[in-house]
């Protein structure tokens, strides 16, 4: 094997595949990359046998070959170079790297030990904008349950053209709160519905921020089958397995009116519950949240025994009745954090799940259940 590539073209490729690879410990494979350099170009491949990622890698081959290497170890090296040209051969188990003024080898493993590595599953395919498909992942996964116990909820749950919108649906929960977004397919028909686990949704966001450039495609193309996920986009190719099981009904606790409706801007409400959030209780993180038709304000307020108590009032557009919900300042702010601009404030009583949305959007929402006094 050998080839010659400009440091910044490896740099990129390493740094899309390489973080997947140094994450492992259980098998020493695994946090190898493998190098797959043939006629028509070089590939880079990383797994940890739940994902896969492959990138191309522009570089001017003159053997063909395979290896694999420590992902860190290379990432770290070709990182610290100067060169803007780097060769790259096999002499015996080590892969030799040089540039102009330096020269070094790194130990690797042969190329038949590297895991297979599966290949798309081409059944239902689907075009979206990137730049959509990455904010609206963002901005669901937040809501994703953190531990394993049921499978189903530490996952984002995928529904294309379904019932509730001829695109793709996103929707994620924990059981204490809820994240739904809709995204325009620009391609695609089919309807699937399918669990994709939270930490392929963070790789992915990952991804899609790295191979973000001026030149890069507007298009990420998606594949959904039965137990695979599988994105293309700018040069590299990722797939992930799915998580079986079926994702609850979640639509039955989404309100469909409010007896009251506050309007506030977001950054002001962040100031206050962060404020707020340093006089609550650990692990029970309550802020009492109380809307005002006559005075057209909501207070935002927290008691704590041993640090005192905090009271404030922001100033917001209410319609309907008074009302007063106690709810987990963290959930809160991961909501409003997803939300830019105006806030709409959805609430019905103190016992009955909360919305938090952008004024005027349907393509985001976002539900709290309160804390039950």
């Amino acid at each position: 094997m050998k080839f010659t590539c400009t440091k910044e073209n490896i740099s990129r490729v390493l740094n899309l595949t390489c973080p997947l690879a140094s994450r492992q410990g259980h098998l020493p494979i695994l946090m190898n990359v493998l190098i797959n350099a043939s006629d028509s170009g070089v590939e880079i491949v990383a797994t940890n046998l739940e994902m896969a990622i492959k990138a191309n890698l522009r570089a001017k081959v003159d053997k063909p070959g395979s290896f694999t290497v420590p992902a860190k170890t290379l990432l770290d090296y070709v990182n610290l170079l100067s060169d803007s040209q780097i060769e790259f051969f096999l002499e015996e188990n080590e892969l030799v790297v040089k540039c102009i003024g330096s020269s070094t080898k790194i130990k690797g493993m042969p190329a038949e030990e590297f895991p297979v590595v599966p290949e798309i599953d081409e059944k239902n395919v689907y075009t979206i904008l990137a730049a959509d498909f990455k904010n609206a992942l963002s901005k669901t996964v937040v809501a994703a349950s953190k531990n394993e116990i049921r499978p189903e909820l530490s996952g984002v749950h995928m529904e294309f053209f379904g019932a509730r919108h001829k695109g793709l649906v996103l929707a994620s929960t924990d059981s204490y709160r809820l994240a739904e977004a809709r995204v325009g397919v620009e391609q695609g028909e089919n309807e699937i519905k399918a669990i994709a686990p939270a930490r392929t949704i963070y790789e992915i966001i990952r991804l899609l921020s790295l191979s973000k450039d001026s030149e890069s495609e507007k298009n990420v193309r998606v594949w959904v089958s039965e137990s695979q996920i599988a994105i293309r986009y700018n040069g590299f190719e990722m797939t992930s397995r799915l998580v079986e099981g079926n994702y609850p009904d979640y639509a039955q606790i989404i309100p469909e009116s409010f007896k009251t409706v506050a309007v506030f801007p977001s950054e002001v409400m962040v100031k206050a519950i962060k404020a707020a959030s340093l006089f609550t209780s650990a692990g029970i993180n309550a802020v009492s949240f109380d809307l005002s038709v006559d005075t057209k304000t909501v207070a935002v307020s927290s008691t704590n025994t041993q640090t005192g108590e905090y009271n404030s009032e922001v100033d917001a557009d209410i319609t309907g009745e008074e009302n007063s919900i106690l709810l987990n300042h963290r959930y809160v702010l991961d909501g409003l954090q997803q939300i830019s601009g105006e806030i709409e404030f959805g609430v019905n009583s103190s016992d009955a799940p909360c919305i938090l949305k952008e004024k005027g959007k349907k393509d985001y929402l976002y539900i709290v259940m309160p804390i039950r006094q």
